[in-house]
């Protein structure tokens, strides 16, 4: 039989950090698309981005504005603030969550793997507390949910997408991070050989995910035996 480790309470607190923080995210998303949409009904729309949204606040501030309504001023004013509510709320977090980082050894060697940022850092040290409780890094990998689901019929083996089970939130953050790489290894194609072949046989997302496979394993690799990253040398051609 396996085991859950159980929790200490300041590992329940810092992901209670990143929960939240995701949260406060997903509203902040919610808001700017309510402020986008309420403004394409008036005929007002601004590109995609920040600069975007800073010409929306813009018109939304603006009172002399006549293409916007008094009412409808009034209901954007209101989600305006909320959005602000909502940016301030997000820096405190994540300000903690930065400051933990720095103090901690481990999560400061894991930002050393292309693709793990100071979050995705954090949310694994925070998630996995014991390496030793995973085997391999291929263990950690399937407990994070970055295998394929297999479906297997008369003794053939068919290997699917992966599975919905795992970790979630550690999965999203491995899979957003593979995406990074990845657009910078078509920039610099002779900097990720690896990558630049898989890319010339797979799909893009596919690509992404085995690359997220392949973080996790180097992240467990790191947490079990110390060091830090260190990029293969590139062979000679």
């Amino acid at each position: 039989m396996r085991f859950v480790a159980v929790k200490s309470a300041e590992q329940q607190g810092q992901l209670m950090q990143h929960r939240t923080r995701d949260l406060l995210m997903r509203q902040r998303t919610q808001v700017i698309n309510a402020l986008r949409a309420h403004l394409a009904e008036l005929g007002i729309v601004a590109a995609q981005g920040r600069e975007g949204l800073k010409d929306l606040l813009a018109i939304i501030a603006d009172e002399k504005d006549e293409r916007v309504p008094v009412d409808a001023r009034a209901s954007l004013i209101v989600l305006a603030a909320q959005l602000q509510a909502l940016q301030t709320l997000i820096g405190s977090i994540e300000k903690r969550i930065i400051a933990q980082h720095r103090a901690n050894e481990a999560s400061k060697r894991l930002q050393s793997i292309p693709g793990i940022g100071i979050i995705g850092a954090s949310a694994i040290v925070s998630t996995v507390t014991d390496p030793n409780a995973f085997r391999s890094g291929r263990d950690l990998a399937a407990w994070i949910g970055l295998v394929p689901r297999q479906d297997s019929t008369g003794g053939k083996q068919k290997l699917g997408p992966i599975s919905k089970q795992g970790d979630r939130y550690l999965r999203r953050i491995l899979v957003v991070g593979a995406h990074s790489v990845l657009r910078r290894a078509k920039h610099n194609p002779q900097k990720y050989p690896w990558l630049t072949q898989l890319l010339a046989r797979r799909p893009f997302k596919v690509v992404a995910i085995a690359l997220a496979n392949k973080m996790a394993r180097i992240a467990w690799a790191l947490l079990a035996s110390g060091g830090r990253y260190r990029a293969p040398r590139l062979a000679a051609a």
